[in-house]
């Protein structure tokens, strides 16, 4: 049963989700003069399922968008501490043109509050404790949205020239517009906690790449341990495959194994357990269609933009907010359809290339006898090792269309292994 419409509101641009990229999008916009509303769930701060670590990528948006105060007063590292068949290397992230060489943790309750509450600083409007419920279309045009004010418990009516769609994983208003997730591509799954340590203030981030099952097969994916700098860190596992050997597995169980592995050096207390630990979905690759419609666009999880190659999703949560934010203005700046029509082309021309290498590197690793393989061969040296983590975190130097070619070819030829 509808409720009675108690009120309408209206903009150039209604943005459903105010997480990284939709706080990307809403500062992008109404840096520019663009009236835009954001229609965020929670109250804020709120948690989310995540690392909480900030690689280069994310960084030089956080920056660009005036954030820099705020990363100062958070843990700032170096590079990645990468461990694997009794063998460890602390490598640095790679200097590469236009991003810087470190990174930070930031716990997701003060990061996302921190970018929302920029976008509100320089215009955008935010409706917090505020839920999208549906979007009134017609011949794939949207004309409204309804919202529901869940502290009054009533209804608006919400419309605008263009409607975001930053919902993360989930993305409901999404789906029902037609939007949905190739399920032959691959779909990440992600479960952290936070643990005392003495070791908070690290240097390095922290990533196992040899982890096990209850056989010993290795799992297609890593365990993390990010030093938060007050007292504790975020440790996490993240699988990256979705094929039917891996469908079943017990994620908790996995952190379990991860927390009991790792106590003992990091000095994390025996009988913590997995208290308040969390778990999510990761769409990655690009693997949502259609990404884009007549009026409306989705960006960051919504639109599957994480990375196969690590499941890493916030940069580009941030990136995609800022492309769609330059497709929304220049479409209402020439009263062209067409910029925000065509979004899903345009995510698709910046990332298909290095998103279908790393597709086809997670169906490699789904195979434990290459996976296994590929990651001792990668961890033979630092000098073999460094390359790597550059190529997975999309830090390459020169990223040009021969060099992505290269790893597609790569990545191609260890699918090619799996199947015979």
């Amino acid at each position: 049963m509808n409720k009675t419409l108690e009120g309408t509101g209206t903009a150039d641009v209604i943005v459903v989700g105010g997480g990284p990229a939709g706080a990307a999008v809403a500062y992008w916009l109404a840096i520019r003069g663009v009236s835009v509303i954001v229609v965020e769930k929670k109250r804020f701060p709120r948690d989310k399922t995540c690392g909480d670590g900030l690689t280069p990528r994310a960084v030089v948006q956080l920056e660009a968008m005036g954030l820099q105060s705020m990363l100062d007063s958070q843990h700032k590292y170096l590079g990645i501490h990468a461990m694997a068949f009794g063998r460890s290397y602390q490598l640095p992230w790679p200097s590469v043109p236009n991003y810087p060489n470190y990174g930070y943790v930031v716990r997701r309750s003060v990061l996302d509050q921190a970018v929302l509450e920029r976008a509100s600083e320089v215009g955008a409007q935010v409706l917090y404790h505020h839920e999208s419920i549906e979007a009134t279309t017609r011949s794939g045009h949207i004309e409204s949205l309804r919202v529901r004010d869940l502290g009054a418990n009533v209804d608006l009516c919400l419309t605008a020239k263009v409607y975001v769609f930053a919902e993360g994983s989930n993305a409901r208003i999404a789906r029902s517009l037609g939007a949905h997730r190739d399920v032959s591509k691959p779909l990440g799954l992600a479960i952290r906690g936070y643990f005392p340590t003495d070791r908070s203030n690290e240097d390095w981030i922290e990533s196992h790449l040899d982890l096990r099952d209850e056989t010993g097969a290795t799992i297609p994916g890593y365990g993390w341990i990010f030093p938060a700098g007050d007292g504790t860190a975020n440790v996490g596992f993240g699988l990256l495959s979705n094929s039917k050997r891996w469908r079943k597995m017990n994620t908790t169980h996995a952190l379990e194994r991860f927390v009991a592995q790792t106590q003992p050096e990091w000095h994390f207390p025996a009988d913590e357990g997995l208290r308040g630990a969390t778990g999510g979905k990761l769409p990655m690759g690009l693997s949502v269609e259609p990404r884009s419609g007549a009026n409306f666009l989705l960006v960051g999880d919504a639109a599957a933009a994480i990375n196969p190659f690590n499941g890493e999703g916030i940069s580009y949560g941030y990136e995609t907010g800022r492309m769609a934010a330059n497709a929304i203005t220049q479409s209402l700046g020439t009263n062209d359809p067409r910029p925000v029509a065509e979004f899903s082309a345009t995510l698709q021309a910046r990332y298909a290339g290095y998103y279908a290498a790393g597709r086809l590197f997670v169906k490699a690793i789904s195979n434990p006898l290459l996976m296994s393989s590929g990651v001792w061969l990668a961890m033979r040296s630092k000098a073999t090792m460094s390359p790597v983590v550059a190529i997975m975190a999309n830090l390459m130097a020169g990223s040009t269309p021969d060099r992505i070619e290269q790893i597609y070819s790569f990545t191609q030829r260890l699918h090619e292994r799996q199947a015979v």
